[in-house]
């Protein structure tokens, strides 16, 4: 039999009980749909981790202070006075590949402002931030060497920090905040970032000199830091620069061959790839759960094929008797456990992409349904068909056909 009169026919036999049809097809159109939109979640996550890793900045490398341990207690990574201003000094001077470099160290405080207050993050930082993040300012300046020398008492603040405090639209530059007591000059604010990587309002902060943030809030005297943020020179060279920076501080910290190093050093690559390994996991879970709900479909498919394979005898053995050979029977059963699948997975892409759409516009997640995703969907629903619909095609050709026209 042509491949077209055989599909005409299934098509016909499928019609005739169009409320079982549409039934059967319904498990693989919810399979298909959760598949889709468990993707679609996954993918998105995915493409907004890594617009958050490029949005912190370009080729970064983060080094952080080791773990302070005393008295049974640790404090974890950047507890420990293992990082120096000095250690930026050198690794300014020794690793060519780190164009931009700034020290931190980081507090959390209530700010006040008139009658307004907030309680925000401080982050002590250097002059060249600005260039390490590509953060842009939207009112007056950052703060200069002179500055960081003098831990002068100037402050930049994030919009959000601007807005609560001075309301939004207004240019504070010029104002005076108060922190712990201590009264700083507003001189710029930054422009809206958004969120970082790990989910924290990038907006949501105050920029000071990392000196004035030592000496002023956290009451150091010495140079001891937090961490040291840096911009390297080129992605190809990440490796290879993080060994130089890792080598420098070794050095620096009379640390001897095999002692463990006091500071803890990471790219951007390690950590876009840390979240996004996560990522992939869960998405590959629920890809799991809803894979499930398709071989339930396939198994309702089966089920029906062999309901219209008993009530189709008769006619079975009509065809046969008029000339149909076996494997014509095999192929028309398998075509409709085919047509059946395949339409269904067509309508659950259609259904998976519109409940992303919907998970977007409604629930402002981020969502993207790739291509490849799509195409392994309907593939998938295929395969499901075939599989399942072949015990049912074979058992209708191979019945005998003396015995399915006498049958009842």
């Amino acid at each position: 039999m042509h491949v077209l009169i055989i599909l005409r026919v299934a098509l016909k036999a499928l019609a005739r009980n169009k409320m079982r049809t549409g039934l059967t097809m319904l498990g693989m159109i919810i399979g298909v749909a959760s598949l889709i939109s468990m993707v679609a979640l996954g993918t998105g996550a995915q493409q907004q981790i890594q617009e958050e890793v490029r949005a912190a900045g370009t080729n970064l490398i983060l080094v952080r202070a080791g773990n302070f341990r005393g008295r049974g207690i640790s404090t974890g990574m950047g507890g420990a006075a293992t990082l120096t201003a000095k250690d930026v000094d050198a690794i300014r001077e020794q690793v060519p590949g780190a164009v931009y470099l700034a020290a931190s160290v980081n507090t959390r405080d209530q700010v006040i402002a008139g009658s307004q207050n907030w309680s925000t993050q401080i982050e002590g930082t250097d002059i060249e931030f600005p260039m390490i993040r590509f953060w842009d300012l939207q009112y007056g300046t950052f703060f200069t060497q002179t500055h960081v020398q003098s831990a002068a008492k100037v402050a930049v603040l994030g919009s959000v920090v601007s807005d609560n405090l001075f309301g939004e639209g207004v240019d504070p530059v010029g104002q005076r905040i108060r922190i712990r007591n201590q009264s700083f000059q507003v001189i710029g604010v930054m422009e809206s970032k958004g969120s970082g990587q790990f989910g924290q309002d990038q907006d949501d902060t105050i920029l000071a000199p990392y000196t004035t943030v030592q000496k002023k809030l956290r009451g150091r005297t010495g140079t001891n830091i937090s961490g040291i943020t840096i911009s390297a020179a080129s992605p190809d060279e990440m490796e290879e620069i993080s060994a130089q920076i890792t080598a420098v501080l070794r050095e620096q910290h009379r640390l001897v061959s095999g002692e463990d190093d006091d500071f803890m050093l990471r790219t951007q690559e390690d950590i876009a790839s840390m979240l996004t390994g996560i990522t992939e996991t869960m998405t590959g879970l629920l890809a799991g759960i809803a894979g499930i709900s398709l071989v339930v479909g396939g198994i309702g498919i089966m089920n029906i094929m062999l309901v219209s394979v008993t009530e189709r005898t008769r006619e079975i053995g009509l065809r046969m008797a008029v000339g149909a050979k076996g494997r014509d029977v095999l192929f028309q059963f398998l075509v409709e456990a085919v047509v059946l699948s395949v339409v269904g997975g067509l309508f659950g892409v259609a259904l998976g992409i519109g409940l992303a759409e919907a998970v977007t516009r409604f629930l402002q997640w981020p969502t993207a349904v790739p291509a490849n995703a799509v195409a392994l969907a309907v593939g998938f629903a295929a395969a499901t068909g075939i599989f399942f619909g072949f015990y049912p095609a074979r058992k209708a050709a191979r019945l005998d056909p003396i015995e399915s026209l006498r049958f009842e």
